[in-house]
């Protein structure tokens, strides 16, 4: 059964152009500008795309959909946070291991699979957690089994610190898949923690505009220095999760990503939100690392334009509302933001054409690239047909009863963006008229 996508605006490998794309089965088989004054008499669907983007779909390699398999987790399952992220035209996510029980072992991500398998909405693949006990257990396993080793560098949700030098030291020296960090030194955080409690705890001074302060700009530069120059002296292949300060792209290269062994993530929050948001927003943005000021913000969106960022990834991590509306101190850290990360990035880029192709570059090509996901993030012939279409100058307002979050909310609500995402296409199959099937995505080494 063939499907065509005509006369689409197509946004792929830095070029736009309007054209056509011919599905078979779960593939793209062909692509073509313009019209080629075919007999279009053997296809069983035509689309007409006039006036509508069409990108490859999201592939979001940084989420915690907070689903370990154990027992339904109140803040998000794989079945809710994957139909969110579809609804907001990300295909394929990749699951952070901190979740009960961790993702630490084969046979805990052997369960998760197998939770995926049955509940996802989209392409899923998993992180392996590294901890100061199972690192030599890691280092034995088929690097073509999971997308990544993530390491906790500072505390966060879930916490599996990793803080022993000589672990450290055989991670890096060893390691034969991408190693993720997330970045912030802990000494700091800790100290800092202390002294604001005792100055701010139980008092009006009690608010989340403390948390860029405690988790601060000093805490996160030295652990993303020290990370790299392990990598470096090691030569291993890092990734720095979420870039939250300008003085941490110092530390960067913006070469070519396959000439890279040093590469950097930044969310959609960060590139969104500033410490001026804590006011009206409070714990609704706190996460780690925190959300800082305006120049760090803008001088991320440099960073990411200039090439020293490669990746753009949620880290969507919901709780209950509940939650987040107790006292600082005691709110976890953490937003959802899945649903809209796509329409986030595409708000600044409709009539961009450099800032339009680089959206695509970082959320789609370069998460398949850096992450050696086989046959997906562009829109290739013998590509997975993962794809997104998107049309412009439509208003679209995000409401609570909009979400599909198991949480039931997001900073953004009351936010109107100016793009509707229409369709889209997970390994063929129109997810707005038929069901599909999500797969299990397939690593190289």
């Amino acid at each position: 059964m063939k499907t065509l996508i005509h006369n689409a605006t197509i946004v792929n490998e830095g070029r736009i152009f309007v054209g056509s794309v011919v599905i078979d089965g779960d593939k793209i088989v062909e692509v073509f500008e313009k019209s080629d004054g075919s007999d279009y008499s053997e296809f069983s669907e035509i689309l007409e795309a006039e006036g509508c983007l069409l990108l490859p779909g999201v592939i979001d390699t940084h989420v915690h959909f907070r689903d370990g398999g154990q027992s339904e987790n109140p803040a998000g399952t794989f079945y809710s946070e994957s139909r969110a992220a579809l609804a907001g035209g990300v295909t394929s996510v990749i699951d952070m291991p901190n979740t009960v029980p961790q993702t630490t072992t084969l046979e805990a991500l052997e369960a998760k699979e197998a939770l995926a398998a049955r509940d996802s909405a989209v392409n899923y693949g998993f992180m392996l957690g590294a901890t100061n006990d199972n690192i030599a257990d890691l280092l034995r396993l088929d690097p073509t089994r999971y997308a990544a080793i993530k390491l906790f560098l500072g505390s966060s949700t879930g916490n599996m610190l990793v803080n022993s030098a000589d672990q450290l030291d055989l991670l890096f020296r060893e390691a034969r898949k991408l190693i993720v960090a997330h970045c912030e030194q802990e000494e700091i955080i800790q100290a800092n923690l202390r002294n604001f409690k005792l100055e701010y705890q139980g008092t009006v001074g009690e608010t989340a505009a403390l948390h860029p302060q405690i988790r601060n700009t000093e805490a996160c530069f030295l652990a993303t220095y020290h990370a790299i120059e392990r990598a470096r002296k090691y030569g291993t292949r890092l990734h720095v999760a979420h870039l939250s300060t300008a003085t941490e792209l110092s530390l960067l290269s913006n070469f070519d990503l396959d000439k890279k062994h040093v590469t950097a993530e930044v969310t959609p929050n960060h590139l969104w939100f500033d410490d001026r948001d804590y006011a009206e927003l409070g714990n609704r943005i706190k996460c780690n690392p925190a959300i800082k000021s305006n120049d760090d913000r803008l001088a991320l969106w440099a960073g990411l334009e200039d090439g020293l960022i490669d990746t753009i990834a949620t880290d969507h991590a919901p709780h209950p509302l509940e939650a987040k509306r107790r006292r600082y101190f005691d709110a976890p850290s953490g937003i959802p933001s899945i649903q809209h990360s796509l329409q986030m990035m595409l708000e600044p880029a409709i009539g961009n054409k450099e800032l339009l192709t680089m959206v695509v570059q970082k959320m789609s090509h370069n998460p398949a690239l850096l992450f050696g996901i086989e046959g997906r993030g562009f829109i290739r012939p013998g590509y997975k047909a993962d794809l997104v279409l998107v049309r412009p100058g439509v208003e679209e307002t995000v409401t609570r009863e909009s979400l599909l979050y198991k949480c039931g909310w997001s900073p953004l609500e009351g936010q109107t963006f100016h793009t509707r995402i229409e369709r889209v296409f997970l390994n063929g199959s129109d997810t707005t008229t038929t069901s599909a099937t999500a797969q299990s995505l397939s690593f190289s080494k």
